[in-house]
């Protein structure tokens, strides 16, 4: 059983060790610094998150995606052809992002999360899983621009994506996940999505994961436990459908279960988190386990996302211990 992170950390915290990003980020645009100086900012708070995961004892981390204004600005903006729209509610949360465009035909123009990659990986002495979004939830979130349609703008997005899956692949990562939450939005889109993530993992011969959340599966389990990745992610805070969906669940993929809640402070207990671990146990073996906060935790404060972390590793050891 592995214990890690969706994604995303707080980038602000009340008791940070490190200059504020968002007064530097005010400073920069302001032009009171320059965007050297920035990014070294940008680099102690990924440096301190990257630290936060490791105290708290989890054993597959990421970056925090510090840089990122949000799931889908980070990765558009890298991408020739786009250009960002005002801000627009993410989901049903409280936060927002800003609506990205293809104003004209979409193109790489080089890696996107490499450089952000290996920054962490040489700051972490756990292993560094790399995050992108995924190309449905990109075009999905996205307006349909100079694209005619909903198919035409996420296969576009297929061969670039999958082009910095190659480059993460390259730079080391042994894991690459794609954020995909949009598809149990959309559930009707399923062979759509399915096409997409056929395309985007190929020459993928790393560990490849899907993370969904926000809804279960039901309806499209089928489909989606046949997706061709290594590790399939479940928000069972939310999809509570999922505790019996699961026991459907391939005996060769391993099934990575957000089962802390990455958007409520309550900080869960010990049983709690066993008990979960338990009933999906009974389907998925503890070898084939990953465990994790339900979605990205920077809908959270800091301090309560690492209580949450540390919580979440006492809940998996516990599990362990009793379990096996």
């Amino acid at each position: 059983m592995i214990t890690t992170v969706v994604g995303n950390y707080p980038k602000i915290s009340p008791d940070s060790k490190v200059p504020s990003l968002r007064a530097a980020i005010t400073r920069h645009d302001a032009g009171r610094i320059t965007s050297n100086e920035l990014r070294k900012v940008e680099e102690e708070v990924t440096k301190e998150v990257i630290h936060d995961q490791i105290d708290a004892g989890i054993d597959l981390v990421t970056d925090g995606q510090i840089r990122w204004d949000d799931g889908q600005t980070y990765i558009a903006k890298g991408i020739k052809g786009f250009t960002i729209n005002g801000l627009i509610r993410y989901f049903d949360t409280n936060t927002y992002y800003r609506h990205p465009i293809p104003e004209k035909t979409l193109e790489s123009q080089g890696s996107i999360a490499v450089e952000d990659y290996e920054f962490a990986a040489a700051n972490s002495s756990k292993p560094v899983k790399a995050v992108i979004t995924g190309p449905y939830t990109l075009a999905r979130l996205s307006q349909l621009g100079c694209y005619g349609d909903l198919h035409s703008l996420v296969m576009a997005l297929v061969p670039i994506l999958n082009q910095e899956a190659l480059a993460l692949q390259k730079a080391g990562a042994s894991v690459i996940q794609f954020d995909e939450p949009a598809i149990l939005k959309h559930k009707e889109d399923i062979d759509l999505f399915a096409e997409a993530i056929e395309g985007v993992t190929q020459g993928i011969t790393t560990m490849t994961a899907v993370y969904t959340y926000f809804q279960d599966f039901l309806g499209v389990q089928g489909r989606l436990f046949e997706l061709p990745v290594n590790i399939i992610g479940m928000d069972f805070v939310v999809g509570t459908a999922n505790f019996d969906l699961v026991q459907a669940f391939p005996s060769d993929k391993m099934l990575a279960c957000g089962i802390v809640d990455a958007r409520n402070t309550r900080l869960e207990t010990v049983e709690e988190i066993v008990s979960d671990i338990e009933r999906v146990s009974k389907s998925v073996s503890l070898d084939r386990l990953h465990v994790n906060p339900s979605c990205g935790l920077d809908f959270l404060p800091r301090p309560s996302a690492r209580a949450k972390l540390v919580r979440l590793v006492e809940g998996a050891k516990k599990a362990q211990e009793v379990l096996s």
